[in-house]
């Protein structure tokens, strides 16, 4: 298989054209929100409870001003940290907006978090302010912060609309996410105002177009969430929002993106895998989308099979991490192969290296890796821990430890973390593509493998299945399951054990926690 001359073509220019464009002087508030006109509409929000509301950006210029003034008010000062948990709402961007304009850095957690996990962040950073809701402010009795505004529509209103946004430099802190602590206590990553000009992806995947619907299912407390929500906002999108109650739920979020006819949409893999149990998606929830995204994890062939098959839109895959994102993607314009992160985004100089960080052959496993410095989403560090932060970033490459190879095309393929490879009989296996093809069969719902220990073979591939509605436990299905991805994907790659689950672990984004399955696949074995 060859890449289409013209695709190719196209990416080649584009790649020998970018340079980055980054002004001294440099804020969010300033560039995403405050010089938009303000008769243009800028957000949609709807609530589980069916209220709706349509806000201009002379609405959101408002709200954000009286945010800063609010903020203002409770002491915060340039550099200072704001802590935010609140569900996605016009008076959530205007906090976030608020706090860039003050020159404060924003902390964002989601609701969904537990106690000891928003306990740990504030300790962590030490905000000056926590925001929240009535919903939720209970919660925060005796939180290790000075102040904790239980955030309400007249507790805005009763301040100024007008707001002079600070002037920052593109260097200057404004973003403070922490990674998903699947090992050990989670880190705070610091990132510059300058970062969102990095998001090329909603130039070349996504191609948006001013003024069209776009919404982001990403919840707005880590990358994945919050840069959906400003890189579409630059470009002059509407900002399409639904305020759930409760889990996602398939049917409630097609009926939501079909009611408002958004045309452009960044989706998780887990939300489209979920959708899949939907058969007759496109004639009970029709749409109009034009390109769809994904990212946070792999997207399965399948998913993007189903997807296709439903609404006639193939969806793009790309990839990156918190620490800086989008390193690869794949395009409107060019052949999109099934199952790849599609090749480095223009401007993005990656490679996939050995151990020695010494490019690999065409073909051969490797770990993705950015060269560091070299695009203005790469962090500042690590939040106060100096050490780390020279030991990660300040190298000649980012380690994102994640195992992938690139074909002869310049295509990548992602397989599985570095440090999840499993070992078996001395076959290197990449636990995504014995998952991928798990996924295929009709009775799993969801899966996971991970190594598990054996006399025999060091290792073995050992697979946690949920599975579909419909179908029940037995030993016969397990063996259909195993023998399914025996003839699919090799003799030796195959779940020599299975075992079903009510679910599988997983971090607050959605990923899978290997890492916790592997320890349960080792105790497991001792007994």
């Amino acid at each position: 298989m060859t890449v289409s001359f013209e695709g190719q073509q196209r990416y080649e220019r584009l790649c020998e054209a970018h340079s980055w464009a980054v002004p001294q002087q440099y804020n969010l508030a300033a560039d995403i929100c405050d010089r938009h006109p303000p008769e243009a509409l800028a957000m949609i929000h709807e609530r589980y409870d069916g209220l709706s509301r349509k806000l201009s950006w002379g609405d959101l210029q408002a709200l954000s001003s009286q945010a800063a003034n609010l903020l203002a008010a409770c002491g915060v000062q340039r550099g200072e940290r704001v802590a935010v948990v609140l569900p996605p709402s016009p008076e959530a961007a205007a906090v976030f907006f608020g706090t860039w304009k003050l020159g404060a850095i924003l902390l964002s957690m989601s609701v969904l978090y537990g106690d000891e996990g928003i306990a740990h962040r504030l300790t962590d950073s030490e905000p000056r302010v926590l925001v929240t809701d009535a919903a939720n402010a209970r919660r925060f009795d005796g939180a290790p912060v000075e102040r904790v505004l239980a955030l309400d529509g007249a507790m805005l209103a009763a301040e100024s609309d007008v707001c002079e946004t600070v002037e920052t430099a593109a260097d200057d802190p404004a973003q403070l996410y922490y990674t998903s602590g699947t090992t050990g206590l989670a880190k705070g990553i610091v990132h510059a105002h300058r970062y969102i000009l990095a998001h090329n992806e909603f130039i070349h995947c996504h191609e948006i177009e001013p003024g069209e619907r776009f919404h982001g299912m990403g919840e707005w407390a880590w990358a994945a969430g919050i840069c959906p929500l400003l890189g579409p906002w630059r470009l002059g999108a509407v900002q399409v929002v639904y305020e759930r109650k409760g889990g996602f739920d398939a049917h409630e979020q097609l009926a939501f993106l079909s009611r408002h006819q958004v045309t452009n949409m960044f989706a998780t893999p887990t939300a489209i895998r979920s959708m899949m149990g939907i058969h007759d998606a496109a004639m009970r929830y029709p749409q109009r989308f034009r390109v769809v995204c994904s990212a946070g994890e792999p997207l399965n062939p399948e998913a993007i099979r189903w997807f296709r098959s439903q609404y006639d839109v193939t969806v793009l895959d790309y990839y990156g991490l918190t620490e800086s994102y989008p390193l690869c993607g794949n395009f409107p314009w060019m052949e999109v192969r099934e199952g790849s992160m599609g090749k480095p985004m223009p401007g993005w100089d990656v490679a996939i290296l050995d151990e020695d960080e010494r490019p690999v052959a065409r073909g051969e496993r490797g770990e993705i890796c950015l060269r560091a410095r070299s695009n203005p989403h790469y962090p500042l560090g690590y939040w106060r821990l100096p050490d780390a932060s020279e030991e990660t970033f300040g190298g000649e490459w980012l380690h994102t430890k994640d195992a992938a190879r690139m074909d002869e095309d310049g295509y990548i393929w992602y397989e599985g973390r570095a440090d999840d490879v499993i070992i078996a009989a001395g076959y290197r296996i990449g636990p995504f593509e014995v998952e991928s093809i798990l996924l295929e069969h009709e009775a799993v719902a969801e899966a996971a493998a991970v190594a598990a220990p054996d006399e025999r073979r060091g290792s073995v591939v050992k697979a946690y299945v949920v599975l579909a509605a419909g179908h029940e436990r037995s030993d016969e299905l397990a063996e259909e399951i195993k023998m399914f991805v025996r003839e699919r994907l090799s003799a030796y790659a195959y779940p020599r054990m299975l075992e079903f689950v009510d679910d599988l672990p997983k971090t607050l984004t959605g990923k899978i926690r290997r890492v916790e399955l592997r320890e349960r696949a080792a105790q497991q074995a001792e007994t």
